[in-house]
């Protein structure tokens, strides 16, 4: 009995890894993510000075795994504003989402606020369908230390290459009209990037949806 549980085990693992492998994002070339966006070090120096951006002292941890963007964005998130939840597997504690150690297909924006309510005790809104306007007055708002946004939009607009990811925002540089995006994958690292071209890849769709904001306050 025992040999058939750990056979039956070691099956759902393969099985649980094959699935990951086959829906895993597709992979952005160095090249991409060096030359795609801004990385200017006395630009991104002064993005972390901002208000909100220096809560998270200076660090991101990083995503699991390719399919976990969203946990580790609210657990970037939620360790900034000092609330528990901290950790990919606290964030997702109690969820039933990700369960497998995977989020296939990864989370929505909707499925990542649902997880988002079931641990920040904080309003947590998801916006959609925002006017480049409305856009550009959340990003003003970023820069307010109380509270939090984490984007959903799509690497290929920005990249040439990949799909859909969440990762927080940092702030707004306003004079400079660039966004600090504090990617969550280790490969791509912290990033800045001109504020049309972040509207044009969260204005995209994800399903039936279009991407877009989550705002924690």
């Amino acid at each position: 009995m025992r040999r058939r549980l750990f056979m039956g085990a070691g099956v759902i693992a393969a099985l649980v890894v094959a699935v990951a492998l086959l829906f895993a994002p597709a992979r952005v070339s160095q090249e991409a993510i060096q030359t795609s966006v801004t990385r200017d070090a006395p630009l991104i120096e002064r993005a972390w000075q901002l208000p909100a951006a220096s809560t998270y002292a200076r660090e991101v941890v990083w995503q699991s795994n390719p399919s976990r963007c969203g946990p580790a964005s609210l657990a970037n998130v939620f360790r900034s504003l000092g609330d528990p939840a901290s950790t990919e597997g606290a964030v997702l504690a109690g969820t039933g989402r990700c369960w497998t150690g995977f989020c296939f297909l990864g989370l929505t924006l909707d499925e990542l606020a649902d997880v988002a309510r079931a641990h920040a005790g904080r309003k947590v809104t998801v916006l959609r369908d925002l006017t480049p306007e409305e856009f550009r007055e959340h990003l003003r708002r970023s820069n307010d230390p109380a509270q939090r946004y984490v984007v959903n939009f799509s690497r290929a607009s920005i990249f040439g290459e990949g799909v859909g990811h969440h990762s927080p925002i940092g702030g707004y540089l306003e004079a400079e009209d660039l966004v600090f995006v504090l990617d969550v994958n280790s490969r791509f690292q912290p990033w800045l990037v001109e504020r049309q071209r972040l509207f044009s890849a969260m204005d995209t769709r994800d399903g039936e949806k279009k991407r877009g904001l989550l705002l924690i306050q």
